[in-house]
C-alpha cells in the first residue's frame, strides 16, 4: 500500500475509534450496553448515513472496497473478533461455578436445548431461501438459526449486572452459569456448521473427516491443551512467561488460532478455547493488560466495522426482522420459563430469569459475523441477527432496571440443597 493511501486510512480508523468510544460511553451512561453505541458509530460513519455525502468520502478518500484498504480493515476486524473471543473464553472459565448445579442444569438443558431443537425441527418445513447465504448449505443454515435462537450473551449480560450492581447476587450466578454452558456447546456447534459449509460439494467421507477433526480439536483444546499450557506457564525454564507474560499469553492465543487454521477449524472457536487454556492464577495480570488494550482499540473497531457493514438497502427486510425477533424471543422465553419452573422457581423469578437469558449481545453479533463471512447466511439475515442481538440486550437491561427500581426481588426464594427453607433475596439499591 503506498504511503499516500496509509494517511487517509489511519484517519478513518481514528475517526471510527473515536466515534465508537464516544457513543459507547454515551450508551453506558444511559445504562444501555456499550456495544450498541459502538455499532451505531459504524452505522453513522458507514455508507447509509455519512457515506451518502460525496464531500465526506472525498475528504477521507474513503474507498474501503479497494483491495489494500479492505485487507487492512479486515485485519483489524479479525484481530478485534479474535481478541473478543479469547477474552470471553478466559472470562467464561473464571465465571464457571460448581454450585447450584441442579438449577443451572434445568435452565441450560431446557432453556437452551429446547429452543435449539425446536428451531431445527421447524427448519425442515420452513422456506429457507430467504435466509440462505452464497454457500446454499441448508444444514449449516439450520444450525446457525438454531444457535441464534438459543444463545445468551456473557459479556453484555455481565456488564448489565455490573452496572446495576447485582453481579454478586445468586441471580447473576445462575444466569452466567447457564451462559457458560451455552457458550461451550453452541460455539462447538457453530464450528461444526462452518465445517459443513466449507466442505460443501465434497464427498460425504471428507465432510465426516472435517467434522471429526473439528470435534477432536474441541476436546483436545478444552481438556488436554489447557493442562499442557498450565505446566508450561509455571515452568522455571519458561523465560518468556517469566520476563514477558503478556507476550506468552498472546502466544497461547496465536498458537490455538494457527493450529486451527492448519486444520481448517473455525478460528473464532479456536480463540474462544484459547481463553480456557490461560491460567488466571499465573497470567491474570497479563490478561488484564491484554483486555485493557483490546477494549481500547481492537474490540471497539470490530463492533464499529460490524455497524459499518450492516445492509439497510434493498437486501434488508423489516418483515424478516420482525418475524425472527418475535419467533426467537417467544421460543427462548417460553423454554427458559419451563426450565425455571422445573428448577423450582415461581412467579416473577421465572420472568426475570427468562428475560435476562434472552439477551444475545456480543455472541449474537459474533455469530452473525462468522456465519456471514462463511457464506452460510444472507446479507439481510446478517443485519437481522445483529439488530436482534442489540434489541434483546436492551430489553434485558431495561427490564432488570425496572424490577430493581420497583424494589422487587430478582429471586424471591433461594432453596439451598441442604435445606427447604425459603429466604428472601433483597434487591440491591439502584444507583441514580
Amino acid at each position: 500500500m503506498p504511503s499516500s493511501a496509509i494517511g487517509p486510512l489511519i484517519l478513518f480508523i481514528a475517526i471510527l475509534l473515536t466515534a465508537a468510544h464516544l457513543l459507547g460511553y454515551l450508551f453506558a451512561r444511559l445504562r444501555q450496553p456499550r456495544v450498541i453505541g459502538e455499532i451505531l458509530a459504524g452505522c453513522i460513519l458507514g455508507p447509509f448515513v455519512l457515506g451518502k455525502w460525496a464531500a465526506y468520502t472525498h475528504f477521507l478518500q474513503l474507498d474501503v472496497a479497494a483491495p489494500q484498504k479492505k485487507a487492512a480493515l479486515d485485519l483489524l476486524y479479525y484481530l478485534g473478533l479474535l481478541m473478543l473471543m479469547f477474552l470471553s473464553g478466559a472470562e467464561t472459565k473464571a465465571l464457571f461455578q460448581k454450585h447450584e448445579r441442579k438449577q443451572i442444569g434445568w435452565l441450560a438443558a431446557v432453556g437452551t436445548a429446547l429452543p435449539f431443537f425446536i428451531m431445527l425441527a421447524l427448519g425442515s418445513v420452513l422456506p429457507l431461501g430467504w435466509f440462505m447465504g452464497i454457500k446454499s448449505n441448508r444444514a449449516s443454515l439450520l444450525l446457525v438459526m438454531s444457535i441464534a435462537v438459543a444463545v445468551t450473551s456473557i459479556p453484555v449480560i455481565s456488564r448489565i449486572f455490573f452496572d446495576l450492581k447485582i453481579l454478586h447476587t445468586r441471580f447473576a450466578r445462575l444466569v452466567l452459569g447457564v451462559a457458560v454452558l451455552e457458550d461451550i456447546v453452541l460455539w462447538a456447534v457453530l464450528a461444526v456448521a462452518t465445517a459443513i459449509a466449507d466442505s460443501s460439494g465434497l464427498p460425504a467421507r471428507k465432510i465426516a473427516l472435517h467434522i471429526a477433526i473439528t470435534l477432536a480439536y474441541f476436546i483436545l483444546g478444552l481438556v488436554l491443551f489447557p493442562r499442557a499450557t498450565k505446566r508450561i506457564s509455571k515452568s522455571k525454564f519458561n523465560l518468556l512467561a517469566i520476563n514477558s507474560p503478556v507476550t506468552f499469553t498472546l502466544l497461547i492465543a496465536f498458537a490455538y488460532v494457527a493450529v486451527a487454521g492448519l486444520l481448517d477449524v473455525n478460528l473464532v472457536f479456536a480463540a474462544f478455547l484459547a481463553g480456557f487454556a490461560v491460567s488466571r492464577k499465573r497470567l491474570g495480570d497479563a490478561l488484564a493488560t491484554i483486555s485493557g488494550f483490546s477494549f481500547a482499540l481492537f474490540i471497539p473497531v470490530y463492533f464499529a466495522l460490524v455497524g459499518y457493514s450492516l445492509i439497510f438497502g434493498k437486501a434488508f427486510s423489516v418483515t424478516m426482522l420482525i418475524a425472527f425477533l418475535a419467533g426467537a424471543c417467544v421460543l427462548k422465553l417460553l423454554a427458559v420459563a419451563l426450565g425455571a419452573r422445573l428448577a423450582g422457581f415461581r412467579g416473577l423469578d421465572i420472568t426475570n430469569l427468562a428475560v435476562a437469558t434472552n439477551a444475545r449481545g456480543g455472541p449474537g453479533i459474533v455469530l452473525a459475523s462468522v456465519a456471514y463471512e462463511a457464506g452460510i447466511i444472507s446479507a439481510a439475515f446478517y443485519t437481522t441477527l445483529v439488530i436482534v442481538a442489540v434489541l434483546t440486550s436492551q430489553a434485558a437491561g431495561a427490564w432488570l432496571e425496572f424490577v430493581l427500581r420497583k424494589g422487587w426481588p430478582l429471586l424471591s426464594t433461594d432453596v439451598t440443597p441442604s435445606s427447604n427453607t425459603a429466604v428472601v433475596e433483597k434487591a440491591p439499591e439502584l444507583v441514580a
